[in-house]
C-alpha cells in the first residue's frame, strides 16, 4: 500500500513539476499612453512562458495576440494602448498552467512633459564627443562589479578607465563653458564582456552598465544637460550585440540571430555594395549577415520579432531619457530595408528629432546614397536624416598630414550637388575610432588650427572628439586614441579642466577653441549662412557664408609668408560693401580705400563684411 501511495505522489510530483513556469524578464519593461506607435510587442522571458494560458483584465488595454517562440521559454505578446488612458495605469494579465497562477502588472505611464526634449541637433550645433568610460570618474565605488567577464585591468590600455555618468554630469558646466551644444556619447548599456570599456557589444539592451550608473542617472543627465540647454545625442548598436548577451543562451528563435557561435559569416566589409547598381542581392547580404567580429553576433532584423523588439527598444529609450538625437552604429552593416523602415517609424513618433548614421566611407556618392530621399533612387529611401560626413574628414586628414593641399577640401565641398541636405552632415577630422588630428598633423599646431577653424565655420554640423580643445595627440592605438582626459581620474598630476591647471600649450588651443566657438554661435552666417567658395589658387582658400542680413569672409593661407589678398578677385560678393571686420582681431579694413586685406602665413581669419 506504502508503495502505490508513493507512486502517486512521484507521479503528481512529477506531473506539477512539468507544470512548472516562471517569469524572469518583461522587456520593454513599460510603455506610455499618447505615442502614435500605440501597438506594443512585449517579449516575456521566463522558464516554460510559452505554453501558459493568459487571462488579461478587462480594458481599457487589449491584448491582440499571443505568439509562441521556437523555445519554450519565451512568449510575445501584443498590446493595443488606447489614447484615453490620461494617469498611469498598471495592466494586468494572470498566466496559468496547471495548477500554477501568476499576476503580472504591465506599467502603462502617461507622457511627461516633452518640452525641452526631443529637439534633434542641426547646422546651429557643434557637437562633442564623449568616449564615456575615459572623460571624468565622478563615481570610483562603481568601478569594479562582482561578476565583471572583462579580461583587463584599470592599467591596461583596453581596460576600463571608470569614466561615468556621474563624471559627465559634474562637467557640464565645463562644456557649456567651452561653447558646446550637444553631447554625444558613447555607449553606456551593459558590456559584460571580456574588453567592456567601448560599449558596442552590449549584454542587456534594457540596462546601463552599472559602472557607468543607473537607468535614472543616465535620465538625470539628460535632464540636467537641457536644464543648461546642452542636447544629448545617444550612441546606438542595431547590428549587433555582444556574445554575453542573455539571448545567446537560449535564442527565441534560430535565426534570431546570423548563423550560430561555431559556423557564421564573417564581417563583409563591403559597406557601400548597397548602393552598387551591379550588385547582386547575395553581396549586399554578405555584408548584411557577417558578424562585426566573433563576439559580436549579428542580429537577423529581418524575422519580425527582433525587427520589432529594435524598433521598440530604440523609442523606449528616447521617451524614457528625452533624448534629442541618435547615432547609429555601424549603418552599413544592417538590413537596409530594417532601417528604412525604422527611421521612418522613429521620425514619425518624433519629427524634430535627428539620426546620424555612420557611413565610413570616403566617397560623397556613396554618403549621398544613404541620406534620405538621395537623388539617384537607388533601392529604398532610407529615411535617414543625416550622415558622418567621412568624405570631409579624409579631405581634412589628409590636409593636416601634407598628403593634399586645401584643393581636397575643396574638391570635397564641390560634390555637394550629390547629398540632398548637405547642411545635415557631421563633420569632423577625427573621432573615437581614428588617430586625432593633432597626430596626424605631426603636432603642427598652425595647420591643425587652421583645420579647427574650416570645420568649425563650414557647412554641416561639426563634431569635435573629447579632449581635441587640450590638445590631446595619442597616437595609432585605440587604447591611446581613447586616452583618458586628465584632471578627469584619480591619481591624475594635472587637471585639464581648470584653465589654472592646464599647460601653457594646453590652454592656448582651448582659448582658440572656445573663440571660434563663441564666434560661431555670435555670427549666425557661420552655421546657417549660405556657402561660396572659391578655388585655392596660391594655397589661398576664400569662402564666404551669407544669410539674408549678414555675410561673412573666412580666408585660409596656407603659405609660409603672410600674404595681401585682391578683394577684386571677389568684386561680386563685396559689391556694396564699404568695410571688412576681422571679428578675432577687431581690425576694419575701409575696402573703398584699400582694396586689400593682410593674412598671416599658415591663419585662418574670420571678416565681417559692413555695408
Amino acid at each position: 500500500m506504502k508503495s502505490k501511495i508513493f507512486i502517486f505522489f512521484f507521479v503528481l510530483l512529477r506531473f506539477a513539476v512539468a507544470q512548472e513556469f516562471s517569469i524572469e524578464r518583461i522587456e520593454p519593461p513599460n510603455w506610455w499612453a499618447g505615442m502614435k506607435y500605440d501597438t506594443v510587442q512585449i517579449m516575456i522571458y521566463g522558464k516554460n512562458i510559452g505554453d501558459v494560458n493568459l487571462y488579461p483584465q478587462h480594458g481599457p488595454v487589449e491584448v491582440l495576440n499571443a505568439r509562441k517562440a521556437e523555445s519554450p521559454d519565451y512568449l510575445f505578446v501584443d498590446l493595443f494602448i488606447p489614447t484615453e488612458i490620461k494617469s498611469n495605469y498598471n495592466f494586468g494579465i494572470r498566466f496559468s498552467k496547471g495548477m500554477q497562477d501568476t499576476v503580472i502588472e504591465y506599467p502603462i505611464y502617461t507622457r511627461e512633459n516633452v518640452k525641452n526634449k526631443f529637439k534633434g541637433f542641426n547646422e546651429n550645433d557643434v557637437m562633442y564627443l564623449i568616449m564615456a568610460d575615459r572623460f571624468d570618474d565622478g563615481n570610483p565605488a562603481n568601478n569594479k562589479i562582482g561578476d565583471s567577464l572583462d579580461q583587463f585591468t584599470s592599467k591596461d590600455l583596453d581596460g576600463r578607465k571608470g569614466g561615468d555618468i556621474e563624471g559627465i554630469i559634474s562637467k557640464l558646466d565645463y562644456l557649456n563653458n567651452l561653447g558646446i551644444t550637444a553631447i554625444w556619447i558613447t555607449p553606456m548599456l551593459e558590456n559584460n564582456m571580456w574588453m567592456s570599456y567601448h560599449g558596442y557589444a552590449a549584454t542587456n539592451l534594457y540596462k546601463i552598465d552599472p559602472r557607468f550608473g543607473t537607468n535614472e542617472l543616465y535620465k538625470q543627465l539628460v535632464k540636467d544637460a537641457h536644464n543648461k540647454g546642452l542636447k544629448i545625442v545617444m550612441d546606438q548598436v542595431l547590428n549587433h550585440i555582444g556574445i554575453n548577451h542573455w539571448w545567446m543562451k537560449d535564442l527565441p528563435f534560430a535565426d534570431w540571430i546570423h548563423g550560430t557561435v561555431k559556423d557564421h559569416l564573417p564581417a563583409d566589409h563591403n559597406k557601400m555594395t548597397f548602393l552598387d547598381v551591379h550588385s547582386p542581392k547575395e553581396s549586399f547580404e554578405l555584408t548584411w549577415n557577417g558578424w562585426f567580429t566573433d563576439y559580436m553576433p549579428d542580429l537577423n532584423q529581418a524575422n519580425p520579432f527582433v525587427k520589432k523588439y529594435l524598433i521598440q527598444n530604440t523609442i523606449w529609450w528616447i521617451e524614457y531619457l528625452g533624448i534629442d538625437g541618435i547615432r547609429e552604429d555601424t549603418y552599413p552593416y544592417c538590413n537596409q530595408y530594417f532601417m528604412s523602415e525604422w527611421a521612418k517609424i522613429i521620425l514619425d513618433e518624433y519629427p524634430d528629432f535627428n539620426i546620424v548614421g555612420e557611413i565610413w566611407t570616403g566617397e560623397p556618392a556613396f554618403l549621398a546614397g544613404y541620406q534620405q530621399n538621395n537623388k539617384f533612387g537607388l533601392r529604398v529611401n532610407s529615411h535617414l536624416p543625416c550622415v558622418t560626413d567621412f568624405a570631409m574628414s579624409d579631405a581634412l586628414r589628409d590636409y593636416l598630414s601634407g598628403k593634399r593641399n586645401l584643393e581636397g577640401i575643396f574638391n570635397t565641398l564641390a560634390h555637394d550637388f550629390l547629398y540632398y541636405d548637405f547642411n545635415n552632415l557631421l563633420t569632423f577630422f577625427d573621432n573615437h575610432d581614428i588617430p586625432r588630428g593633432l597626430f596626424i598633423a605631426d603636432g603642427n599646431i598652425e595647420k591643425f588650427k587652421i583645420a579647427l577653424t574650416i570645420l568649425l565655420t563650414t557647412r554641416g554640423i561639426p563634431k569635435l572628439l573629447y579632449g581635441t580643445e587640450i590638445g590631446m595627440i595619442g597616437n595609432n592605438n585605440h587604447g591611446t586614441i581613447r586616452s583618458p582626459f586628465p584632471g578627469g581620474f584619480e591619481g591624475d598630476t594635472l587637471n585639464a579642466f581648470s584653465s589654472c591647471d592646464r599647460t601653457k600649450f594646453q590652454n592656448d588651443i582651448f582659448d582658440f577653441t572656445k573663440n571660434l566657438l563663441e564666434l560661431r554661435k555670435k555670427y549666425k552666417s557661420l552655421s546657417q549662412g549660405k556657402l561660396t567658395h572659391f578655388y585655392p589658387f596660391n594655397n589661398l582658400y576664400v569662402y564666404f557664408r551669407k544669410t539674408d542680413d549678414e555675410t561673412t569672409m573666412i580666408v585660409v593661407n596656407d603659405n609660409n609668408e603672410n600674404t595681401m589678398v585682391d578683394l577684386n578677385n571677389y568684386k561680386d560678393i563685396l559689391k556694396g560693401v564699404g568695410k571688412i571686420l576681422n571679428i578675432k582681431t577687431g581690425d576694419t579694413t575701409d575696402i573703398t580705400l584699400n582694396n586689400q586685406i593682410k593674412v598671416n602665413k599658415k591663419s585662418a581669419e574670420i571678416f565681417l563684411l559692413i555695408k
